[in-house]
């Protein structure tokens, strides 16, 4: 399904093609292509239903909507009614009465979801090597990781099996897996989605966000989910862009080179790139963003299981945990010795609140529109070996703080954060992204000028 979500929804109001032959064909992408796991659960039935609905609508000469019959995918800790919710983890298993309000939208608009994607368990990890469910595979090249959380809904884009769909990002869950697949992916601000009937990790920083082949399907997905008006290009000529400097450091040199190349072209079209010292606002964020993300994770879980799994202890949930790394964290750091005090939680939020008015005030202050850098430092590398270190430039580097390095700050910034799949240059087999972030609430003018950018780029 090599076609965008713009060109199919547009196939389907037009007759030219049925939203029942969409679905066929993309669950029995999801059967072929199996080798990358990028499912947990597929629904056939529910699928073809509602595809039969849409279709008998256009028949009718009704508008049923501006996703009409386009075949997505959705991330395995977000409800979809009648559908288990497993947030890839053996002791999280229910079937939820209702959908959460982003699927309701979706699904009001035509939508149809065939079925819930693999991830890393409970979406603390950025390999989506699943130890319950299987591993997921990166489509570009299927010995590498996806990128996490949401590496499954990644993968099942990458591979062609639906056009889009959605996952949830609170430190690069959305941004990374995008990045690593060759795909556009939208971290939107926190306040303006709503995350009732999501699994929560840390719900400070937690939200839904789109990936899609395009940032302008990505845009449409998150118009529709949202409510929000949809995103219209603007020109970069007028756009001044700040550059993190740290962010730039120790890049892989098909990383550096993609997105050198990427800026230059922006420039030439007549944006202001700026240099700027990031540093104590990403330090910072780093230091408050898991003594909060550790406190939320123990009571925002507890909270949900009452609601939607009573009679299981988050103590039973963490007894099951399959992959070692997710199990020490919450052994530890949410449940153990490690667990920060409300003290310290208390702390962490007060500086938050400051880091959150340094951010503006730095963007005020270079009078800048957007940050821009590399998503990720490095390429997707081999499954092998990744789940505590990858190789940068020839070190040995840990796994989760590199992949976070240049994104975990947008969320405790509140800021709203936007990959771009980037053009592979240098002899690279495998993608990488260049991310802007804009400021808070201002998420449909930052995919305009992720629409522009896209645009330029694509013309070179």
């Amino acid at each position: 399904m090599s076609e965008t979500l713009l060109s199919i929804a547009e196939s389907i109001h037009s007759g030219a093609v049925s939203a029942q032959s969409l679905a066929t064909e993309a669950l029995a992408k999801a059967e072929e292509f199996q080798e990358f796991n990028a499912f947990i659960s597929l629904d056939p039935e529910g699928a073809l239903a509602d595809a039969l609905r849409v279709d008998q609508a256009i028949a009718a000469g009704d508008t049923p909507g501006r996703l009409a019959g386009v075949p997505l995918a959705i991330k395995d800790n977000i409800n979809v009614q009648d559908l288990r919710t497993t947030a890839g983890t053996a002791g999280i298993d229910f079937v939820p009465s209702t959908s959460a309000p982003i699927i309701s939208r979706l699904k009001s608009e035509g939508a149809v979801i065939i079925g819930k994607t693999n991830m890393h368990e409970l979406a603390f990890g950025v390999t989506s090597n699943n130890a319950a469910f299987g591993t997921v595979h990166n489509p570009i090249d299927p010995m590498c990781i996806p990128g996490g959380s949401s590496g499954g809904t990644a993968a099942a884009i990458a591979a062609g099996i639906v056009p889009g769909g959605l996952g949830t990002d609170t430190a690069g869950s959305v941004r990374v897996p995008a990045a690593l697949t060759g795909l556009a992916g939208f971290r939107p601000t926190r306040s303006l989605v709503d995350q009732t009937g999501i699994v929560p990790s840390v719900p400070t920083f937690d939200v839904a966000g789109p990936l899609a082949q395009t940032v302008s399907d990505a845009a449409l997905l998150y118009a529709v989910m949202t409510g929000k008006a949809a995103a219209k290009q603007r020109p970069v000529t007028d756009i001044r862009i700040g550059l993190p400097t740290s962010y730039f450091e120790n890049l892989s040199p098909g990383v550096c080179s993609a997105v050198e190349q990427a800026l230059h072209q922006v420039e030439r079209a007549g944006a202001i790139l700026k240099d700027i010292d990031i540093t104590p606002i990403s330090t910072a964020s780093f230091e408050v963003g898991f003594p909060i993300g550790f406190h939320e994770m123990k009571t925002a879980m507890t909270g949900f299981l009452a609601q939607y799994q009573p009679g299981t202890s988050l103590e039973e949930i963490v007894e099951r945990i399959a992959g070692k790394d997710v199990k020490d964290v919450y052994t530890d750091a949410v449940l153990g010795d490690g667990a920060p005090s409300p003290a310290d939680y208390k702390d962490a939020v007060i500086r938050m609140t400051e880091i959150r008015r340094d951010y503006l005030e730095m963007l005020a202050t270079n009078q800048l529109d957007i940050l821009a850098f590399p998503t990720t430092p490095l390429e997707a590398p081999p499954i092998e070996g990744a789940e505590e270190t990858v190789l940068l430039n020839g070190e040995a580097v840990p796994t989760l703080p590199t992949f976070m390095r240049n994104v975990a700050s947008t969320g405790v910034c509140d800021a709203p954060g936007l990959t771009l799949p980037l053009k592979r240059t240098g002899g690279s087999a495998l993608p990488t992204g260049l991310e802007i972030d804009g400021r808070p609430g201002e998420d449909v003018e930052l995919l305009g000028i992720g629409i522009g950018i896209e645009t330029l780029l694509a013309e070179a």
